[in-house]
């Protein structure tokens, strides 16, 4: 499985471990955000990514809500401001790999996408509340975007498509 993820500046992913060590959870990735996901996101569509993502401005990141969501396993996260620019990122992203990618996660495509950066998954309901009491209230934190990569979820290898500026802003 490859994810498009969006990696954090080094102040926000030090808060987002700090939450992390909080819960008792051991930290097994980065923290991040991901934009898309699919069995396979092959070497041409990459290019066509980096493209159009040196066009694209990675607006900085509110990660303002504690909530939790069930799938196949219960997820406790932080989930981000949605505002345009994200959106608009998120779309510019769906549009270069529609019909490109191998098993597109439904879970991440436009219109279903709930932005967020997971805290721990796989807790049952009663673990999932004692976690969510542990570390509420959160406070927001501003997740600037450092760098936006390719993760094989098998292997952990990284591919970075873009690193973003790191100029004040």
């Amino acid at each position: 499985m490859h994810s498009l993820v969006a990696f954090f500046d080094a102040e926000a992913e030090r808060s987002i471990v700090g939450l992390l060590n909080d819960l008792g959870v051991e930290q097994s990735h980065r923290p991040h955000l991901t934009y898309a996901a699919a069995s396979s996101i092959g070497p041409k569509v990459r290019k066509e990514l980096r493209e159009d993502l040196e066009r694209l401005w990675m607006p900085d990141l509110w990660l303002h809500t504690l909530g939790t969501f069930s799938t196949t396993d219960n997820v406790l996260m932080l989930g981000a401001v949605v505002d345009n620019e994200l959106l608009a990122v998120h779309s510019a992203i769906h549009d270069v790999l529609a019909s490109k990618v191998k098993n597109p996660s439904a879970y991440y495509l436009p219109g279903n996408w709930i932005p967020h950066c997971t805290l721990v998954q796989g807790l049952d309901d009663e673990q999932t509340k004692a976690a969510f009491a542990k570390v509420f209230p959160v406070e927001p934190i501003r997740a600037k975007v450092r760098e936006v990569s390719i993760v094989d979820t098998q292997t952990g290898e990284i591919d970075v498509l873009k690193k973003a500026s790191t100029a004040p802003r």
